[in-house]
């Protein structure tokens, strides 16, 4: 891609091919480029919402590898059971009854050695476990608030993957990603579009997905043919009532 002054002018691409790919020049009026993010520097090149989480994502990324060790690892199940002495040949034996690592997988000490290590058999009445205490770590809330982090970058509420959320909370947080987040995307793919096209081409993410509040466009409506019959008892018409309708934002551009 060529800029002068900020502007792409043209671009190269790579167009795939079943033969092997072959490369285009086309100028910037022919390409449709979308890009949100953008920085000051490099007006010509947006960035992806997680480049913009950098922090939360790797965050979230380190303590998801740190679980999997953990559960891939760990002897979780596992504990120290003290047992009467027996022969060499016995312990060994008893060892070996046990298979695997995890959950069934006890590691057996005599009595003596316990006593020995301080870990008296009769003291607590209850194995020692060799499962790490993972509650200590605050993993999972840590864990939470970097996905709530991510989502948030995205433009979803993090309220939405709460296992409590409600339908009002489902339908405000559809609002939110619609309105606040969507929208202007597309508003700024259309303006793209009909500056490229030629055409008039507008984009509308809200209507079809019904991310808006019902209830509240019908009492706005119900006020909005109220003050129209009101403006027409008091002779409030033509020019004058367009203005007042752009003042309120309810004149059509």
């Amino acid at each position: 891609m060529t800029t002068r002054d900020g502007v792409p002018r043209a671009y190269r691409l790579r167009i795939p091919e079943v033969g092997g790919g072959r490369s285009e020049t086309a100028l910037a009026a022919e390409v449709l480029h979308f890009r949100i993010g953008c920085d000051a520097v490099t007006p010509w090149a947006g960035s992806a919402p997680l480049r913009r989480s950098q922090l939360s994502a790797q965050l979230l990324h380190e303590l998801e590898t740190a679980l999997r060790d953990v559960f891939h690892d760990a002897p979780l199940g596992s504990q120290i059971i003290p047992v009467p002495e027996g022969s060499a040949e016995d312990m060994a034996g008893l060892r070996a009854g046990f298979r695997g690592r995890r959950g069934a997988a006890l590691v057996i000490e005599g009595v003596a050695q316990a006593v020995g290590a301080g870990m008296h058999p009769q003291l607590g009445k209850a194995p020692d476990q060799l499962s790490p205490d993972l509650s200590r770590t605050l993993a999972d809330k840590v864990l939470s608030e970097a996905k709530a982090a991510v989502f948030s970058a995205f433009g979803v509420l993090p309220g939405l993957q709460n296992p409590a959320t409600t339908g009002p909370m489902v339908r405000e947080a559809q609002r939110h990603l619609a309105q606040l987040v969507l929208q202007p995307i597309a508003m700024l793919m259309a303006e793209e579009a009909t500056a490229k096209l030629g055409g008039m081409v507008s984009i509308d993410v809200v209507r079809p997905m019904q991310a808006f509040d019902a209830g509240g466009k019908a009492r706005a409506l119900s006020t909005m043919v109220a003050a129209l019959a009101a403006a027409k008892e008091a002779g409030i018409e033509g020019a004058t009532l367009q203005d007042a309708l752009a003042f309120i934002d309810w004149a059509d551009e």
